[in-house]
């Protein structure tokens, strides 16, 4: 589905509801993914809501929605997409990039906003002395902005690319595949991602610099979950966060923005894998952990 924003149309993905009197989800994806990114969130989901995941403008089916690009700017598209379909307060979820887009969403519109699930993200952190944003930037996508300027001979050679990924492979599964196949355009033999580079590149400097996205989830108009995953963005031990980096953040389990960490999950995993997805269908729904699906 489309929802009309400055410029154009937001390609929206939509789970429906099979419950009477459902709530709605918005779910935003991280900086180089795409709405089916939350697959399993709403295979778990189950029905028990409504849930609505952008393709956010520059990547998916809103890659010829034009900038200017920004955090800002899609947490403006996220309230357009709200007001649009005359959802009133919501949640709204946001996965790496797409917390503090989420966080920002709430800050910048507090009446469209009940309540946010922020999933490794949101938290921003100061730059080590001496680094630059650009270093900075490379050193957290890895991989993922190595691939923008790649181009693949055919889909094979894409689901190869991400199966060697060590974040990814071993989790492979039918929902990864259609979720990163889902990522290319073009024809063969000249496949590419669709996300375009210098929307990832605005945003990007904006996560790592800009002030009013660092301390959106310091002044939430309203209540919310931060989920961290214990594992990194390749899968290594040291993910974004932890305890020590949360509470020197002003961040723990007792801060209005209770945050609480899935032991295994990678940074990606946290959305797909089964302790990871079930924790986060768990906030949405406002369950405890015993309850999730």
């Amino acid at each position: 589905m489309g929802v009309p924003v400055p410029g154009g149309e937001l390609s929206v993905l939509r789970w429906p509801a099979t419950v009477p009197g459902a709530p709605t989800v918005v779910a935003v994806h991280g900086i180089t993914a795409n709405g089916l990114a939350w697959f399993e969130v709403a295979r778990r989901l189950a029905g028990r809501a409504t849930l609505l995941a952008p393709d956010l403008r520059g990547r998916g089916g809103s890659r010829d929605l034009g900038g200017p690009y920004g955090l800002a700017r899609h947490a403006d598209d996220v309230a357009a997409l709200i007001t649009g379909l005359g959802l009133g307060p919501t949640v709204v979820a946001g996965h790496s990039m797409g917390a503090w887009v989420a966080a920002l969403t709430a800050v910048r519109h507090p009446e469209l906003v009940g309540r946010v699930v922020l999933v490794d993200g949101a938290v921003t952190f100061p730059l080590p002395e001496g680094a630059s944003d650009a270093d900075a930037l490379a050193a957290v996508l890895g991989p993922a902005l190595a691939r923008l300027s790649m181009t693949f001979p055919d889909r094979q050679a894409y689901r190869d690319f991400w199966q060697r990924h060590p974040a990814f492979a071993a989790d492979w599964c039918d929902g990864i595949d259609a979720y990163t196949q889902r990522d290319l355009v073009g024809a063969e033999p000249e496949l590419r991602s669709s996300c375009v580079l210098a929307a990832v590149e605005a945003d990007g400097a904006q996560v790592l610099l800009d002030r009013e996205a660092a301390t959106a989830v310091h002044r939430l108009p309203c209540p919310g979950e931060l989920i961290w995953a214990e594992r990194g963005l390749l899968d290594e031990p040291q993910g974004l966060y932890d305890e020590k980096r949360l509470a020197a953040m002003g961040l723990d389990h007792t801060h209005p923005v209770p945050a609480s960490g899935v032991p295994g999950a990678n940074h990606y995993s946290v959305l797909w894998g089964r302790a990871g997805a079930g924790t986060v269908v768990r906030a949405l729904l406002g369950q405890d952990r015993a309850t999730a699906g």
